[in-house]
């Protein structure tokens, strides 16, 4: 087992390993007095990891309950938050004791978000079991729900007090789940570590898989220690993800996130490299790494669309928005937008 130590304003350490499910509970109860826990999931993941994780909570002696909503991104509400709200109520959940969110990205925003607001704050744990959630949004306090305006637009900051990240759970996850984590992955090169893009060009991740997600987990703790709010820097991690996040709500969040990101970080370069603002090359060495890990190179949306979506993005800044891209590989800076801006840029990009 691997630690990285993510510096926030509240510190919290990233278990890396294998075989940390098992563990899950003594590692809690080192981190935590909270002795009753309430344990949040999906469906999918219920069934293929719940037990030995309440099991593991148990013998470390909490008392744990156990949530299951459906899985998929179509429950990431309000209906199914308010849902996880009453369910800690009725477990008489108090501010002295934690909840576990156990699954992929979408449980660890919703139960994240849940132990945000619940008695106005509980301490909660994340525990990913998917490439994608290991190495980006188990890490940096952000949680959410969408609305139907549009994605995450309703959340807060607010910091684990541990991530546990058994990589043993990616074995279980079908190709196109792993290549959502792959997506990310890319991105961190892409944006911080052109070493690290070179690496998961050059070998195959599944062979070093650990290691992967320990880089992954740094870049993102050496942004998230600089600006934990998303004031400046952070804003780097939202590559590809303005129009990713319109390409997830045109497709009715049918195209998973990890997907619609690697088709937005073509997009956001194509346009830049045609307006000038990244060097020719890059969307090339973009397109073969998203057709390396299986993920997309087109987007099916006209320019209109893909405006209308992303008009409404949380990063929107009164009639600005700030847009990512790449002054070379592992080198990223932001660029303000007017809204009618964007719609150029978008134009220019399909």
């Amino acid at each position: 087992m691997e630690t990285v130590q993510v510096r926030a304003s509240r510190d919290y350490p990233v278990r890396i390993g294998r075989g940390l499910l098992d563990r899950c509970g003594a590692l809690l109860a080192e981190v935590t007095a909270a002795r009753r826990c309430c344990v949040v999931t999906d469906s999918t993941v219920q069934a293929l990891y719940a037990g030995r994780v309440m099991e593991s909570l148990r013998r470390a002696g909490f008392e744990a309950y156990l949530f299951a909503f459906p899985a998929g991104e179509q429950s990431k509400n309000l209906a199914t938050y308010g849902e996880i709200l009453d369910f800690f109520a009725a477990s008489r959940l108090t501010r002295s004791d934690c909840v576990v969110a156990l699954g992929g990205g979408v449980t660890g925003d919703m139960a994240g978000f849940a132990a945000a607001t619940y008695q106005r704050g509980v301490d909660y744990v994340q525990v990913p079991t998917t490439f994608l959630a290991a190495s980006d949004s188990s890490v940096g306090g952000k949680t959410a729900v969408d609305l139907p305006a549009g994605k995450n637009l309703c959340g807060a900051f607010w910091p684990p007090r541990l991530v546990v990240c058994d990589c043993d759970t990616f074995d279980t996850l079908p190709p196109e789940v792993f290549a959502d984590g792959a997506a990310e992955t890319l991105k961190h090169g892409l944006i911080a570590d052109a070493a690290f893009f070179r690496r998961l060009r050059e070998e195959n991740i599944r062979g070093w898989l650990e290691q992967a997600v320990r880089r992954n987990v740094e870049i993102k703790a050496a942004v998230v220690a600089e600006d934990e709010y998303e004031r400046g820097r952070r804003k780097l991690l939202n590559f590809g993800h303005t129009l990713g996040h319109a390409i997830e709500k045109c497709s009715g969040y049918t195209v998973p996130h990890g997907h619609a990101v690697a088709a937005g970080m073509v997009l956001i370069t194509r346009a830049a490299e045609r307006l000038g603002h990244t060097p020719k090359g890059v969307l090339e060495e973009i397109l073969a790494a998203n057709r390396q890990y299986h993920l997309p190179t087109e987007c099916p949306y006209t320019p209109a669309e893909l405006y209308e979506a992303a008009a409404g993005d949380k990063k929107r800044s009164g009639d600005s928005i700030d847009v990512v891209v790449l002054r070379e590989i592992g080198q990223a800076e932001t660029l303000r937008l007017t809204m009618e801006g964007l719609r150029k840029f978008t134009e220019v990009a399909l």
